[in-house]
């Protein structure tokens, strides 16, 4: 069974369009796709978590 692909911070707020600052204060207010932390401290998101979030997203636009 194959790995869930895992993206950085970076990736996922160049995709997204985003500042970090702006991400965070989403994250307060559970509006942003979950973050993982390694046990190496590294945070990532899961690509499945991030597609969701997006579909979301879409959701409410509509």
């Amino acid at each position: 069974m194959a790995r869930p692909q895992m993206l950085k911070l970076a990736e996922v707020l160049e995709e997204i369009d985003m500042s970090r600052a702006a991400f965070y204060r989403m994250r307060a207010r559970g509006q942003a796709p979950r973050l993982r932390k390694l046990p190496n401290g590294q945070l990532r998101v899961s690509r499945a978590d991030l597609d969701a979030w997006w579909k979301r997203c879409e959701q409410h636009a509509a």
